[in-house]
């Protein structure tokens, strides 16, 4: 993967904004933490990347406001896209975080990673992706628009260029 590296982020940012971490993962960790994400932060980090992985944080229901601000003090974003990540409320609250954070100049970039699903399966809401939003759909009757949220920021993320991650090889 082409991801900048520590050079390439403070010789390009002509901005005086600074940011806490190079990096802002977001990911659904019974999908892939101590496999896939692990490596990846490993890498990041190796790479003199500050980056923030959630491993330790306390979760509830609702996301926290440290975690709020975690995103909003993040240079760049890597969503890892699983076959889970829109069971969880907690992912696709962070994920609307990371897109509105995009939209306002927060976040410099948001790069998508397809691990083991189909960017045009988050798209259409097909597959877990769709079963996942139904189950969100009769859950939240009463904040529809929530749900709404939900799956037009999955549809605009899955939009942005990224890279597919199948069965051990990365592409484009």
């Amino acid at each position: 993967m082409d991801f900048p590296t520590k050079e390439k982020l403070t010789s390009s940012s002509s901005s005086t904004r600074h940011w806490s971490y190079d990096i802002f993962l977001s990911f659904r960790g019974e999908d892939t933490d101590y496999g896939f994400t692990g490596h990846l932060y490993t890498a990041l980090c190796d790479n003199g990347l500050i980056t923030f992985i959630d491993n330790n944080l306390q979760r509830g229901e609702e996301i926290s406001i440290e975690l709020l601000k975690t995103i909003e003090m993040s240079m760049i974003s890597i969503v890892v896209f699983s076959e889970n990540y829109a069971s969880s409320i907690w992912c696709l609250d962070e994920l609307v975080k990371i897109l509105e954070c995009r939209n306002t100049g927060r976040i410099r970039k948001v790069y998508p990673i397809f691990y083991k699903v189909n960017p045009s399966e988050i798209r259409k809401h097909e597959g877990k992706f769709g079963m996942a939003l139904d189950n969100h759909d009769k859950k939240f009757e009463d904040d529809m628009e929530k749900v709404t949220r939900w799956r037009e920021t999955l549809t605009q993320v899955a939009n942005l260029s990224g890279h597919e991650y199948k069965n051990g090889y990365v592409f484009n």
